[in-house]
């Protein structure tokens, strides 16, 4: 009799944290929580569906219009004719040779979003950056769709690099629970979003913080359209979408016009107050900012805001800002507004008050860890130095050659002839994606390295199939947390798959450009080596990290970097001292007026916050659109990533839309009903979730369904992006809009 398969348990990690694989037979058939994690995520549930899902790439695939004769107009919806390797490869490294030769490297867009992997070598941000460096460069972009539009403003504001301040030196949760008395959570704090972070999180641990916090009698406020964006218990005010900046002008009148503004603080720590008060009070614009004036604008009732304001300046106070609120037009203002509300409170630099950002968007922010560096694979330098916004792919794909505006910075879009992309779905977290189709069928060539078929991959011109972080080795670990993993290559790759550096070392081959990529070393090679580096880092920080071999054979350690002492806050050194520690801003300062942004000239960015209403928002709604949608991420996966196995799951598709019982009455809608969700830009299904959980006049379609056929007068399964707005945030950000976009709803008869 044949042996029976031998089942092996190993641990790995991944973007939504640690958890133990069942490997049998060369296939994944089952997971189990991380012992370690308390309140483990259920995400990898659905990994062995996922990773043997028929929707995986299987070999390498060129699109026949493409390959018979280099016709564009056919992605999304032509046929792909499977080739060996070497043959796709050979096309590939061609094509590539061909536009840098003859348009320039300034011609290449290299696209990836990083999610692809939480190991730190087979990253495919990296893989693929350092792959067209080594070709000579490519146009690159700057900032995220997450943070984008804050990695603009926020320098200007505070100074120094967002990124750091958002992920190493905001207050810890430990922080907050030794001194916060009440917690203004701006968007709220989501332990469903705080499931994933870049490089993993191992212990989920922010609902946990949030039942120390009611144990505490912590006064938490959830200002926003839904109740759920923060845990049970929290006060919830209900509050407009595209408002906050209203509210928080509001609550600032109220400290000013009550004697309540901490002027020591304003003197010694901001520059710029006297410019922004004669807004504030109205003297500037005839219109004073009082509760009765943000009342109508956000919904919050005008008492209520002025008793939030008493409390806030004589209780110590967090001022927390979700990221979802820069996804908007005119983001950059409740984040601009948010510092200087918290500058007029004084608390800034005291433990536990001021003002943090992205609490609960991802796992890992709020965690007391030391920051380490190291295992990073080089990029190498990018010998082109043109850079577009992450979100502006769209408009630089329709109009190559048009100005545009960009944080002081005016100059053209690049006339883009070949896209690659490695790591991420655009088709997933762009804006209005029927757009972005049209748009996408401009470029000469786009390639794709992709494990699933997914709507971006459907798209492109050249197809390899790459394999996922369970079909390779790697090392996990980020600064936000405190284990570190061995992730053994479980399965052998998936069809013909190969990882991306392989794919990118077959192409580096073909052009001349090998021993740059490569340096002449194996995928393993490059992992020993990082992990050298990276232990010789640990140890300079007296930081005993175990050799290769030993973490290997352990699987995974806990590092000795969690503080347990004094607690970190932000921005503590320069409240004791501002000539001693000043912030990297021109006056050293918290700016409360930019002389920078004045000088920029945008009206829809000036010195000093304002309220701008968006151009779609429940105060334009029309009887065509007249509910505001918002679509946060989704609770089942990051992003967009194992969506095909979660497609075939009994009622998860189409996605749910929350809408409220008095909107769903009006239109015949019951709980569970197919609904059309729609608006001029497109149309697409969704099931509908009745609930008093959101505010009135406002649905939430979480992101993550893929893109269907552009063909199709209907979306089927939920994508909210074929419904947004694809403009930037202002001229200085130029971040998305996602969360600025009306629509209706419709009953489905079937």
């Amino acid at each position: 009799m044949p042996d029976t398969p031998r089942r092996q348990t190993f641990v790995t990690s991944s973007h939504w944290g640690a958890f133990e694989v069942d490997v049998e037979a060369d296939r994944i058939v089952a997971t189990r929580p991380f012992s370690q994690d308390p309140h483990p995520t259920r995400i990898p549930d659905i990994l062995p569906a996922a990773v043997h899902h028929h929707a995986r790439v299987a070999r390498p695939a060129i699109r026949r219009g493409w390959l018979d004769t280099r016709d564009r107009c056919g992605r999304g919806s032509d046929d792909f004719v499977e080739l060996p390797w070497d043959e796709a490869l050979d096309i590939a490294g061609a094509e590539i040779d061909r536009v840098r030769k003859t348009h320039g490297n300034e011609a290449i867009f290299g696209g990836s979003y990083g999610w692809s992997s939480a190991g730190r070598f087979h990253h495919a941000q990296s893989q693929v950056h350092r792959f067209l460096n080594a070709a000579g460069g490519y146009v690159a972009s700057f900032g995220s769709y997450s943070t984008g539009c804050a990695q603009a403003i926020m320098p200007h504001v505070f100074g120094g690099n967002f990124l750091n301040l958002l992920y190493q030196h905001q207050d810890s949760w430990q922080t907050l629970f030794d001194h916060t008395e009440t917690l203004v959570m701006f968007g709220g704090i989501n332990p469903k979003n705080a499931q994933v972070s870049m490089g993993g999180i191992t212990e989920h641990d922010t609902a946990s913080w949030f039942d120390r916090f009611a144990q505490k009698r912590m006064r938490c406020f959830n200002i926003g359209p839904q109740r759920s964006d923060a845990p049970a218990g929290c006060d919830w005010l209900p509050l407009r979408p595209g408002s906050d900046t209203a509210l928080m002008l509001a609550l600032a009148f109220v400290l000013e016009d009550e004697g309540l503004t901490d002027r020591a603080f304003l003197d010694a720590c901001t520059t710029g107050f006297d410019r922004f008060r004669p807004y504030l009070m109205g003297d500037s614009d005839g219109q004073p900012k009082t509760p009765n004036w943000a009342a109508p604008l956000c919904g919050v009732d005008a008492d209520e805001i002025r008793s939030l304001a008493r409390r806030m300046a004589g209780t110590r106070t967090m001022i927390t800002v979700a990221w979802s609120l820069q996804r908007a037009e005119h983001g950059e203002q409740p984040y601009w507004m948010s510092a200087v509300l918290a500058a007029m409170l004084g608390q800034i630099g005291l433990p536990g008050g001021g003002v943090g950002y992205g609490y609960g968007a991802i796992g890992g922010v709020g965690k007391s860890v030391i920051g380490m560096r190291g295992m990073t694979f080089s990029q190498l330098t990018n010998p082109v130095d043109t850079v577009i916004p992450v979100a502006r792919i769209g408009d630089m794909l329709r109009h190559p050659g048009a100005e545009y505006d960009f944080n002081g910075r005016r100059g053209p879009y690049p006339d883009i002839r070949l896209i690659y992309w490695a790591g991420g779905n655009p088709f997933h977290h762009h804006q209005d994606l029927n757009a972005l189709h049209e748009a996408w069928q401009k470029p000469e060539t786009i390639i794709v390295n992709e494990p699933w078929w997914t709507a971006t991959a459907k798209r492109a011109d050249i197809v390899f199939p790459a394999t996922t972080s369970y079909e390779r080795e790697d090392i996990a670990r980020t600064n936000l947390d405190d284990y570190l993993f061995y992730m053994p290559q479980l399965i052998p790759p998936v069809g013909e798959a190969r990882d991306d550096y392989d794919i990118f070392a077959g192409l580096a081959q073909r052009m001349g450009i090998e021993d740059t990529f490569t340096e002449g070393r194996s995928a393993s090679e490059w992992i020993r080596s990082l992990y050298s580096d990276y232990r010789a880092l640990a140890a300079e920080q007296r930081i005993d990290a175990p050799d290769f071999e030993d973490l290997k054979a352990r699987n995974w350690v806990r590092l000795p970097i969690r503080v347990d002492g004094p607690n970190r806050t932000l921005f503590a050194p320069f409240r004791e001292d501002p000539q001693a520690h000043p912030l990297q801003t021109p006056s050293g300062r918290i700016e409360i007026f930019s002389e920078t942004i004045d000088g920029f000239g945008y009206d829809d960015c000036p010195g000093h916050p304002v309220w701008l209403p968006p151009s779609e928002w429940l105060g334009t709604a029309t009887e065509a659109a007249p509910l505001h949608l918002v679509s946060p991420q989704p609770g089942d996966k990051l992003h967009s990533q194992l969506e095909s196995a979660l497609a075939d799951v009994p009622g998860a598709r189409p996605v749910a839309l929350a809408i409220h019982p008095e909107d769903a009455a009006t239109r015949g809608i019951g709980a569970g009903d197919l609904v059309r969700v729609f608006n001029a830009r497109g149309v697409c299904r969704a099931r509908a979730e009745v609930t008093e959980d959101i505010q009135p006049g406002v649905v939430a379609l979480p992101t993550g369904a893929w893109f269907g056929d552009p063909d199709s007068n209907i979306d089927p399964d939920g994508n909210p992006n074929v419904l947004t707005r694809d403009i930037g945030t202002s001229r200085l950000g130029q971040g998305c809009s996602a969360h600025t976009a009306l629509v209706d709803v419709a009953r489905l008869s079937s």
